[in-house]
């Protein structure tokens, strides 16, 4: 019976594409950071597949191997650190795992549950993010000689933003659901960091604030509602 993981044929990292022969898998619900990292991997050579919740990845990865897995912490159907957990116990294990957060406690998390490393919101430099795969990768997966470091920073096209309003706009109609709540100040927090959206993003900080002391999220629902919805009408999002 024929393998149902396919493999592709590495081909030799570059200087110019230091991960050039890498798949990388995603695993990311807002559209804007995807993005971010779609630029990333094609500066670098790379390809990317993307999963927006632990269901797909793990879809995903019944039938694919990637090379690298970069997983986010909030994901809308639980954490991304179980799938790290179960990732770093698997055999054969996956070359690199990454956490990935916009949140600053989330680092010693990710690490504690087997990721290689971390990647921190919002994610803007290439060489930064070249670094943080290839310095967990053989040698013989690097690039030979000098490597070029790039000094880009990636801007992520607006209308990604847009698609993760829309998102956010229909999960907001399911905010009886305490989890919902929970996701949705998760969610509009680090979306609105990546992007430098500040109302956004201290709308969103107030209500997590206010589910943890737990007060009422009406006003904070509603606050943020209010946003999402002007970012959808307006002619530039951010």
């Amino acid at each position: 019976m024929t393998d149902p993981i396919l493999y592709s044929n590495p081909q030799a990292p570059t200087a110019a594409r230091p991960l050039l022969g890498l798949t990388v898998l995603v695993v990311e619900d807002s559209r804007f950071a995807c993005e971010a990292l779609r630029l990333m991997c094609l500066r670098s050579g790379a390809r990317i597949r993307r999963a927006d919740c632990l269901r797909s990845a793990r879809r995903h990865l019944q039938v694919y191997r990637p090379s690298v897995v970069i997983i986010d912490l909030g994901l809308p159907d639980g954490s991304g650190a179980d799938l790290i957990d179960e990732l770093s116990h698997a055999t054969p294990r996956v070359e690199v795992i990454l956490g990935m957060s916009g949140d600053d406690f989330s680092e010693p998390v990710a690490i504690a549950a087997g990721a290689d490393g971390f990647l921190g919101k919002p994610l803007k430099s290439l060489a930064s993010f070249q670094e943080a795969i290839l310095i967990h990768l053989p040698h013989d997966r690097r690039p030979s000689g000098p490597r070029i470091v790039s000094q880009e920073d990636i801007r992520p096209d607006p209308i990604a933003y847009r698609d993760d309003m829309a998102h956010l706009a229909d999960v907001l109609g399911d905010s009886d659901d305490s989890a919902v709540v929970d996701y949705v100040a998760q969610f509009a927090t680090s979306v609105a960091r990546s992007a430098g959206d500040a109302p956004l993003e201290a709308a969103g900080s107030a209500l997590r604030t206010a589910r943890r002391q737990g007060q009422p999220a009406q006003s904070a629902l509603a606050h943020i509602a209010g946003i999402v919805q002007s970012r959808l009408t307006d002619s530039v999002a951010i």
